[in-house]
């Protein structure tokens, strides 16, 4: 199996409903991966599975080089860093922003009566500081912008120094500024050859940060494309993903998608 991440032929099925369908997928050690798709493709359920979360109703998941179902998942998530909206929703909005990312070293969400020691809060302080969230560390959680919440918690998914680290649309909610700043820093943690493998889940084409390696492409549950970046994300690819014809662009690093433009009633009598 995959020193990272492994799906075999796995499919979810909740409801009556196929949220994923034989999906066979692979990150190795030192890959960044972005997976694209509209909404109800099935990226959200993908993410679950890779954090240990959930369990698919067929197939094998390999995580870390544990088989989940086989492997205690409580032991497995602590080495699995995770941003989402579902863990943000947990956090107490009187908690103090130093305490929601320290108290993921014990996987916890909100201090109770677990102790931490030096090294744990000058790591947390460090990470803030990474993602440019220093002068946060005394504030309440309740009181952050989206932006300041997003940075807080990856700097959260951070804390235990995860062998794998899965980010639910980072970038979504954010204003133009806070989503380049933000895609920015993802793409700092992505150069990084210390980083550990990242796998980010999005549905736009602009917010995929510098330095990622590999795309996979999700629609209906099902993979359209996957593979390097550079040979992978392209128009044709992006058109099948969303069901409607787009061209795509790259600037640098950076890419951009629009619809293709429909010929004017001029043009179409022509």
């Amino acid at each position: 199996m995959s020193d990272v991440l492994a799906l075999a032929d796995v499919s979810v099925v909740r409801g009556g409903k196929r949220l994923l369908d034989g999906v066979d997928w692979e990150v190795e050690e030192g890959e960044r991966w972005v997976v694209l798709g509209p909404n109800g493709a099935g990226k959200t359920t993908l993410l679950q599975l890779a954090a240990g979360r959930l369990h698919p109703t067929s197939g094998v998941v390999g995580i870390l080089e544990e088989v989940l179902g086989a492997v205690d998942v409580f032991e497995l998530r602590p080495r699995i860093g995770l941003a989402s909206a579902s863990i943000a929703e947990r956090i107490p909005n009187a908690e103090r922003v130093g305490d929601v990312v320290v108290t993921a070293a014990y996987g916890m969400v909100g201090r109770w009566r677990e102790k931490y020691d030096d090294f744990d809060h000058g790591r947390a302080a460090e990470l803030l500081d990474a993602l440019g969230a220093g002068p946060l560390i005394d504030r309440r959680f309740g009181t952050l912008s989206e932006g300041e919440r997003k940075r807080v918690q990856i700097a959260r998914a951070l804390m235990t120094d995860p062998e794998l680290m899965l980010l639910d649309e980072p970038a979504a909610g954010l204003d133009l500024g806070g989503r380049e700043d933000l895609v920015a820093r993802l793409g700092e943690i992505a150069q990084d050859v210390e980083a550990p493998a990242l796998v980010l889940v999005t549905h736009h084409v602009e917010e995929i940060p510098a330095g990622f390696t590999d795309v996979l492409m999700l629609r209906d549950g099902k993979v359209v494309a996957q593979g390097p970046i550079e040979a992978t994300l392209t128009a044709d690819n992006l058109s099948a993903t969303f069901g409607m014809p787009l061209t795509l662009d790259r600037h640098d690093d950076r890419w951009t998608a629009r619809a293709v433009a429909a010929p004017t009633a001029r043009h179409a009598a022509h």
